[in-house]
Order: C-alpha cells, then structure tokens, then sequence
C-alpha cells in the first residue's frame, strides 16, 4: 500500500490498524525519531515516549488488553500547519482481562512529515485507569 496522501489519512489508516490488532503496522507509520506524549498520565504511566523502538515496546501487549472495536464520533481538524491535525475521538471496545466495556475519549495532536508519524500529543482520560485490565505497560502501578 502508498503511504497515505495526508495526516488525516494516515490517522484514519492508524485506527484501522488499532482495528484490526496490527500493532507492528501501526509503529510502522512512526518516524524512527517519533515523539508521543501523554500530558494527563497518571503516576506510573509514561509521559513521553522517544523514538519508534519505545513506542512499539509501549504499545506491543494493547491487543492482549484492550480489543478495540470502534471509534465512534472521529471529528479530524485541520490546523494552520498542513502537516498538523487535532483529532477529536472516542474509543470503544472491551478489557480483554475482565471483559468490562472500554470507552475513551481522547483529543489528540499529530504532527505527520514524509509519511511519517514525527510528533503524537495523547490527551487521554487518565480516569478509564481505574478500572482493572488497563495496564497494558506493566506499569506496576
């Protein structure tokens, strides 16, 4: 497959991926100098992850935690940079570990340059952590 024409459609090819539990196709999109941030992490979680080697390390046990089945009210705005998009969404889905429902929401910040993921800002809700079966990193919290 072509790289996607632009960072919305690279970003709606990435949910597919998450979709479809193809992590090593989700890093792929990453620049080897990759940067994802999480500003709301809780104590115990990352807050920044450098480089595409550790964001596969941080995103390689998700499917075996959280089975995502949709990303219901996905609203992708444009900014005053081509190359940087603000996302609007909501993941739902279940815990794998105790089959509870799993339902996000997220504004994130995506920065895209040559194909390529470069820059990630997850604002995530650090209050879904609460239930049991989240702690896909093996945080040890």
């Amino acid at each position: 497959m072509s790289a996607p024409a632009s960072p919305a459609d690279l970003f709606r090819h990435s949910l597919r991926l998450l979709l479809d539990k193809n992590i090593p196709g989700w890093v792929g999109l990453w620049a080897e100098d990759g940067l994802m941030e999480f500003p709301f992490a809780p104590e115990g979680w990352p807050e920044r992850l450098e480089g595409k080697e550790a964001i596969a390390a941080y995103m390689r046990h998700y499917p075996d935690h959280i089975e995502l089945h949709d990303f219901p009210s996905l609203r992708i705005h444009q900014t005053t940079d081509a190359e940087t998009i603000v996302v609007e969404m909501r993941a739902v889905g279940r815990l794998v570990q105790t089959g509870g429902p799993f339902d996000m929401t997220y504004i994130a910040v995506i920065t895209v340059r040559d194909g390529h993921i470069t820059s990630y800002r997850d604002y995530w809700n650090p209050l879904t952590l609460l239930e049991p079966g989240t702690d896909f990193t093996r945080s040890g919290r």
